[in-house]
């Protein structure tokens, strides 16, 4: 916090008021005016998630603090960890009077970040070979959630590593890579940067000069040329592309196939290297990611072809554009040879999947919860742990 003391407080409890749900801060002023009481709140959600818990648990430890109370907070699942849906993944602690008002921010804080982390954990072991990078920042609603989101992709990636998932390497923007272990973001160029040079190649030297030692990764799609492109861009830096420094970027939106295919060609690509992917049933979302326009399968296997055949099998793909839990699953299935996947679809599709709630269960030591959240009572010593392994 930027202040300490009565400052802290006034400029906590100035917010908190500004921002809290106003039944809760009612109901403060009616616990201040008729005597408080020790409570204990269960928070859960849902549906099944990666327990996400360190940023509501750092904030609740600065309310405390800056309140001059003290709150006990109970993880029961350790960051990184499967939930299943409905198990309360903490117990929070504490006086009514100090805990009320601050319900609707620390759940803000635990359910769209555990929703992410299990999105992230999903993709990461979808494809266990490829390297993740986040790049969710532009679909944030502003700095807290990118906060969130980059620390979400951060825990699932190290649950996914801890099953032997390469897992995510890093990320696009500087703010947040510390989650990543990294001192700044990842990445080259966009889109503009090929527009402003005019051609695919002019952009790649233009950066090599600026950043000679940094690893170049090519957009290749800008001009509807990725073949062509690539293998110009290879040919140029071939002792990059040799020593695998040399990576092409597949962006390629969704209005179009990619240079030489076709719905007829891509499942002749297929056919050659995973038949046995367009031959299961399939819907037609999946069957988009496998022979449609875009980024599919077929097209990330032609172009690792193009590039095997013109002698540059160091050179790496890094393919992005939607790569979803589902695109991920039927990447996978196709085995298609990507190297690295930038994405931003861990975010939660569904907003509504990411809502975190928390029931009271204890008043001044006597177990109480509204009727059909029993379930949420505190388990028997012996009647069975918390923080288990992962699970589906």
């Amino acid at each position: 916090m930027a202040a300490d003391g009565p400052e802290a407080l006034s400029l906590l409890d100035a917010d908190i008021a500004a921002r809290t749900d106003t039944y809760f801060s009612r109901t403060r002023r009616v616990v201040d005016r008729y005597g408080d009481k020790r409570v204990t709140y269960a928070v859960f959600l849902r549906r099944p998630v990666i327990s996400a818990p360190r940023l509501m648990v750092s904030w609740l430890e600065q309310a405390a603090e800056a309140r001059g109370s003290e709150f006990v907070i109970e993880v029961m699942y350790p960051e990184g960890n499967w939930v299943g849906a409905g198990e309360p993944l903490a117990y929070i602690t504490g006086s009514l009077s100090q805990l009320s008002d601050l319900e609707t921010l620390f759940l803000q804080k635990i359910g769209p970040p555990s929703v992410a982390a299990h999105n992230a954990y999903q993709m990461c072991l979808a494809l266990p070979h490829a390297g993740f990078l986040a790049m969710e920042a532009r679909h944030c609603a502003g700095a807290e959630m990118q906060e969130m989101m980059a620390y979400a992709a951060a825990v699932g990636s190290a649950a996914a590593v801890s099953e032997g998932a390469r897992g995510f390497i890093g990320n696009a923007n500087n703010a947040t890579a510390h989650w990543f272990g990294r001192p700044h973001g990842l990445g080259t160029m966009p889109h503009a940067l090929i527009g402003y040079a005019g051609s695919t190649l002019r952009a790649a030297e233009m950066f090599h000069a600026t950043f000679p030692e940094e690893n170049l990764t090519v957009l290749v799609d800008y001009f509807g040329k990725e073949i062509t492109d690539s293998l110009a861009v290879c040919r140029h830096f071939r002792r990059l592309a040799e020593a695998g420094r040399l990576a092409v970027r597949l962006d390629t939106h969704g209005g179009r196939f990619i240079e030489g295919l076709d719905p007829a060609e891509s499942y002749a690509v297929l056919e050659r290297h995973a038949p046995g992917a367009i031959r299961r049933y399939r819907s037609e979302t999946e069957l988009r990611y496998l022979v449609g326009t875009g980024v599919s399968a077929a097209a990330i296997w032609r172009l690792r072809e193009a590039l095997d055949e013109a002698g540059f099998p160091a050179a790496r793909i890094v393919a992005s554009s939607g790569f979803s839990v589902g695109k991920c699953q039927v990447m996978a299935d196709a085995a298609v040879p990507i190297d690295v996947v930038g994405t931003g679809s861990f975010l939660p599709e569904i907003w509504s999947e990411t809502y975190a709630t928390a029931d009271i269960v204890a008043y001044d030591g006597v177990a109480m919860v509204k009727v059909g959240r029993e379930f949420l009572l505190r388990r028997p010593e012996g009647g069975g742990g918390h923080g288990g392994g992962r699970g589906g």
